[in-house]
């Protein structure tokens, strides 16, 4: 039998607040506690719509700490809501951990949802391929990231990543240099004044990023697996993206089946 206590996974907007369900504000309205992951942030979200609830945070560096916490209240019979700063919990976000040790306790854990970045910038792409794979934000090691885009290509579907105005082109750089040559849908500040989606091929390069940017990377197709240009060619290509020299060295060597030596010799060209 369950618990008494109930954790809610709630949906807030990604940008818009009118994006908010009715069924999330009752919810909001209605629980003992609210597990946030930043205070500052859902404070502002309650405020806009004249709600006050005791705050608890809930973060991915403390997740197991934030959990004890809720677990604690939910053991009190508590009603408890988990959101994030924009989104649904646990998509690319904290919430997983808790969710799944709210489960194993046996408390009843519901879903009121709302908006995500990963379907809105889909239908908003208009891409016609069905098939899409979920990576979230790249990881921060680069041979990691590199595993990730390789196994997600491997689905043969579009891939689709989250990215900052930080990180962008350097997950831009990286997406080229492991994938080569793609096409890639950029979508930039979904819900907000400056929504747009940018239909570019790598490599691309943005000037001045702002706000939070949704990556849909095209699979490639048979003729797009194949290296373009002569090796000098796409090596130039990939140092001009923004590619450390020696990794372009490694990728150029690795898409045509040729020693690193002989694509490192072109490098040195402009030195005899």
């Amino acid at each position: 039998m369950n618990k008494k206590g109930r954790l809610h996974i709630v949906g807030t907007p990604i940008g818009n607040m009118g994006d908010i369900t009715l069924r999330a504000i009752e919810t909001l309205k209605a629980v003992d506690l609210v597990a946030c992951e930043d205070t500052r942030r859902t404070l502002g979200l309650l405020t806009h719509f004249g709600i006050k609830k005791p705050l608890v945070s809930y973060y991915k560096p403390k997740e197991r700490e934030g959990a004890r916490r809720v677990l604690a209240s939910l053991e009190r019979g508590d009603e408890v809501a988990l959101v994030t700063d924009a989104g649904m919990p646990c998509i690319s976000d904290p919430g997983a951990l808790l969710v799944k040790e709210a489960r194993d306790a046996g408390f009843e854990v519901t879903a009121e949802p709302g908006p995500t970045a990963v379907a809105t910038a889909m239908a908003l792409s208009g891409i016609l391929e069905p098939v899409f794979v979920f990576a979230g934000f790249l990881p921060p090691k680069r041979k990691d990231a590199e595993a990730l885009l390789t196994r997600c290509d491997s689905a043969k579907g579009t891939i689709v990543l989250y990215s900052s105005p930080h990180s962008i082109n350097d997950d831009l750089a990286l997406i080229y240099a492991t994938l080569g040559e793609r096409d890639v849908h950029i979508v930039r500040e979904l819900t907000k004044v400056y929504e747009g989606v940018d239909e570019v091929t790598l490599p691309h390069v943005i000037d001045e990023p702002k706000g939070e940017y949704v990556l849909l990377i095209g699979a490639a197709s048979a003729e797009e697996q194949k290296p373009q240009g002569s090796l000098e060619e796409q090596l130039a290509a990939m140092i001009a993206s923004g590619v450390d020299k020696k990794e372009a060295v490694k990728r150029v060597a690795k898409l045509n089946g040729v020693p690193k030596d002989t694509v490192y010799k072109l490098t040195t060209r402009g030195d005899e």
